[in-house]
């Protein structure tokens, strides 16, 4: 007989940008190709995570193999009194666990129907993975199922994991999926909870053989070398510093310049450089071929729980260029020694340079490949994501 499992995060389709969002419905794929599962996911209606407005209109769909169930967002985003709130806590100490969930609830996405559902239909299911620890749909959807609630907290050093909320949650599920090591000993020193069984196994990461970016540069106008960054066009995650690091980099070399490909959705204002190249959404074939014919794949954000684009440009073996005040983006190079890691202008001028040498590239790029393939194979994280929920 079949296991039947949901996953549940807040955001759900092809369409879908985002770390935790590409995991979920990349793993979802994965685990529903296995003999003996039956996988399901459980989401919001929106497509936004800034509003949370409703966008999808059916209520079940199947894509890629896998039953969607989306549920109405019953209302936007608050940004108001999750920002009040957050005030109240962190400048005048006044917080409750009442206060947090109503944070919580204007944060969103708020949808009581998928809550629920998951209360009504619990029984029908072996396991629900609830992803990323951020939003409504996992705390309000976690505590009607601990006793079969397993948690992929993608969490990370920033200022919500800190709300009291989440003690009960990190300290209550039947079992912890984290995605690194680095996060597991953040969690696990700040909630206490090394008594909850988890494992920790990252997302299969999965490139396609065929090399495409000659055609690809064609396409976009792109020649000579280039770097490239693949993800939220967001000055949150950096983008606005590595904008102005490849400009000043640049302005001094003097020479032929070194290009930046941004692939992504985002809010953030690009400048107009010819020399920074913004694609917007791409497919996931022209990510890859945007990889494939990169010097390197960057990722400046200080803030990252895994970083799925960054593995599958080293999978590509293409060396890693990121932001040490990551601990788990550090982690991934000096575990890997495929890349660099730099604090700040100097060491990212020093580190490119280096990069745009044809052999420490290709020499740098052999190792983080090496890495991709020792530790995040598919069917190794598959299998251990397997084992564990269902034992």
């Amino acid at each position: 007989m079949s296991k039947k499992i949901a996953f549940i995060n807040q955001r759900y389709g092809v369409e879908v940008l985002g770390g935790s969002e590409t995991y979920t419905r990349k793993t979802a794929e994965a685990l529903a190709l296995r003999d003996g599962f039956d996988v399901e996911v459980l989401t919001s209606k929106a497509l936004d995570f800034k509003t949370w407005a409703n966008y999808y209109e059916k209520d079940v769909e199947v894509i890629n193999g896998v039953t969607v169930r989306r549920f109405k967002t019953a209302k936007n985003r608050d940004r108001f009194t999750q920002r009040s709130l957050q005030i109240l806590k962190n400048v005048f100490s006044i917080s409750s666990i009442g206060l947090e969930e109503k944070r919580l609830k204007a944060r969103g996405p708020y949808t009581p129907d998928l809550v629920e559902f998951i209360k009504e239909h619990k029984d029908e299911y072996d396991a629900f993975i609830f992803v990323t620890y951020m939003f409504y749909p996992t705390y309000f959807g976690a505590r009607e199922v601990y006793e079969k609630a397993f948690f992929v907290p993608t969490a990370h050093n920033e200022e919500p994991i800190y709300m009291e909320i989440y003690k009960e949650l990190f300290n209550s599920v039947k079992g912890i999926i984290y995605l690194t090591e680095e996060e597991k000993k953040f969690v696990n020193k700040q909630f206490k909870n090394s008594n909850v069984p988890s494992i920790v196994n990252g997302m299969g990461i999965d490139i396609p053989d065929e090399d495409n970016s000659k055609e690809f540069c064609e396409k976009n106008g792109i020649d000579g070398k280039y770097i490239v960054y693949c993800g939220r066009i967001e000055e949150n995650k950096g983008v606005k510093m590595l904008v102005e690091y490849v400009q000043r980099f640049n302005a001094e070399l003097g020479g032929e310049p070194v290009k930046l490909v941004l692939t992504g959705k985002g809010g953030m204002s690009v400048p107009d450089d010819k020399n920074i190249k913004y694609l917007g959404f791409v497919s996931d074939e022209d990510k890859f071929s945007a990889m494939k014919g990169s010097m390197a794949i960057c990722l400046p954000s200080r803030f990252e729980s895994f970083s799925i684009t960054l593995l599958e440009g080293m999978a590509c073996k293409k060396p890693a260029l990121v932001n040490a005040k990551s601990e788990v983006l550090d982690g991934h190079i000096k575990k890997s020694g495929g890349g660099f890691s730099f604090g700040n202008y100097e060491e990212f001028k020093e580190s490119l340079t280096k990069l745009l040498d044809a052999k420490t590239n290709a020499e740098l790029g052999i190792k983080a490949a090496e890495y991709v393939r020792e530790n995040y194979s598919k069917e190794a994280v598959i299998s251990r994501l397997a084992e564990f929920v269902v034992k």
